[in-house]
């Protein structure tokens, strides 16, 4: 039997009925082979966005495609998130990024990623209900901290406790994949992560932890339990807070990202939640991915204790021959401005002006941004600054340690990656991952016994 067998598998949700909203059109792709044609149909999603459908491709005519990297493959049909690289675009079930970070709430976004709709205030009374019964992490797991040594990475930390979960939290889900035992898991989850990422951040510098506290929302939570202490008190600033959870928002999910498509490819086998969320957070952990912020910032750090001039810097990442590289300029899908940094800029601003922050990290990044959006070579190829940029810039305003940015971007990114978990577990059937290959090894050899091996 199926390990998360569905009991009823939401046919008539708006969830469900999304994934069923791509179309055949009438248009096909032939493929002419050997003076053999073949009809590849074409299917259309809600934006209108086309794709060659080659589920029979290998059946119909013994090949595969080659696409290394997945640039062009995709991998699922998804109503989670819609991006438009050239156009600038994110939207979270239809709603604009832009929106979100301005009225919304992180746990509203969460609910909205995972269930399909924004809550009503019954809905978003027991989802907040649910993070605080289960905010504070098993008082055993806490000796897993003292296993680590000092300088353990926190993204090695909260990949091991997240993982661990599973054994602490067993009746947290069973053979049957019911709604109340995922409701339970996500909110386990969602809530924990922070505790641990807090915990791991305080055995790091040797402070006692900070046990969270039920009448603070979840970005405040979060700073109470990093930066409180017996003998200097958390004061909240809203300032601050709302810009850590208008960071989280536009973290929560990015469609079929590396660590998004890591989640889906490990749940694809029916492991667990909890084993493929830290699958996931294995995956971000990668400079090319959710370390690229702190990449960012030992950049600046880099141009600083080197002395290097703004034009050296914008003139060596030009210079191909050189080692110099510019983190935070330019995006993958975005060929446009990324608008998750557009927001985070006004953010910068707004806090670098109100706090007088004198931090000369800060300041070279800023002069940077200034230069490299004055020079037609980052003009010209569209290298705008991007998340990666401003969030590494944000957090260090907000006084994160620069080796906790990764475990930022994974608690942000948290209810995306379980969103995405859950519509694949949605979707009947589901099917097991198993990307083909093109080989290029030996051909057939045979053994040669050891004392006649040259």
């Amino acid at each position: 039997m199926n390990a998360f067998h569905v009991k009823n598998p939401l046919k008539n949700s708006r969830i469900f009925q999304g994934l069923r909203k791509v179309k055949d059109t009438m248009e096909k792709a032939t493929l002419t082979l050997n003076g053999m044609k073949y009809e590849l149909p074409i299917v259309e999603g809600t934006e209108n966005e086309k794709g060659i459908d080659i589920s029979r491709l290998r059946q119909d005519t013994g090949l595969i495609t080659l696409d290394v990297g997945y640039q062009n493959t995709g991998s699922c049909i998804s109503s989670i998130t819609y991006i438009d690289g050239d156009k600038g675009i994110l939207r979270y079930r239809g709603i604009p990024i832009e929106e979100l970070a301005e009225k919304a709430s992180f746990t509203e976004v969460a609910y909205l990623l995972i269930y399909g709709e924004l809550p009503n205030r019954e809905q978003q009374q027991l989802f907040s209900q649910r993070l605080t019964q289960n905010s504070m992490i098993h008082e055993e797991m806490l000796r897993f901290f003292d296993g680590f040594p000092p300088t353990a990475h926190p993204m090695a930390i909260l990949a091991t406790m997240v993982n661990s979960m599973s054994v602490y939290y067993t009746d947290y889900f069973t053979e049957d994949f019911r709604a109340e035992t995922f409701d339970l898991m996500a909110a386990s989850l969602i809530s924990r992560i922070r505790t641990i990422a807090a915990y791991s951040y305080k055995h790091s510098i040797g402070h006692p932890h900070v046990y969270p506290k039920r009448d603070l929302k979840y970005a405040s939570n979060f700073l109470y339990m990093m930066f409180d202490s017996p003998v200097n008190p958390y004061v909240p600033d809203p300032d601050i807070e709302r810009a850590l959870s208008t960071l989280m928002i536009l973290h929560a999910d990015h469609e079929q990202n590396c660590s998004t498509s890591t989640v889906r490819l490990v749940g694809s086998s029916m492991a667990n939640l909890y084993a493929s969320i830290c699958s996931g957070i294995c995956a971000l952990w990668g400079p090319l991915h959710g370390g690229a912020n702190q990449k960012v910032i030992e950049m600046l750090e880099e141009i600083q204790s080197s002395k290097l001039s703004i034009q050296t810097c914008i003139d060596s990442a030009k210079d191909k021959t050189s080692k110099f590289r510019l983190f935070g300029f330019g995006h993958r899908v975005y060929k446009n401005y990324d608008p998750r940094a557009r927001i985070l800029k006004q953010y910068c601003e707004t806090i670098f002006q109100k706090h007088n922050y004198q931090d000369p990290l800060i300041n070279i990044a800023m002069e940077l941004e200034e230069a490299a959006l004055k020079d037609d070579f980052f003009i010209q190829r569209k290298l705008y600054p991007n998340v990666d940029f401003y969030s590494g810039i944000l957090y260090r305003m907000i006084g994160i340690p620069t080796n906790m940015f990764t475990v930022m971007f994974a608690i942000g990114r948290l209810p995306g990656m379980i969103a995405q978990w859950k519509e694949m577990h949605d979707t009947v059937p589901l099917k097991i991952g198993r990307p083909r290959q093109i080989y290029t090894g030996s051909n057939l050899r045979h053994y040669i016994p050891i004392d006649e091996r040259g």
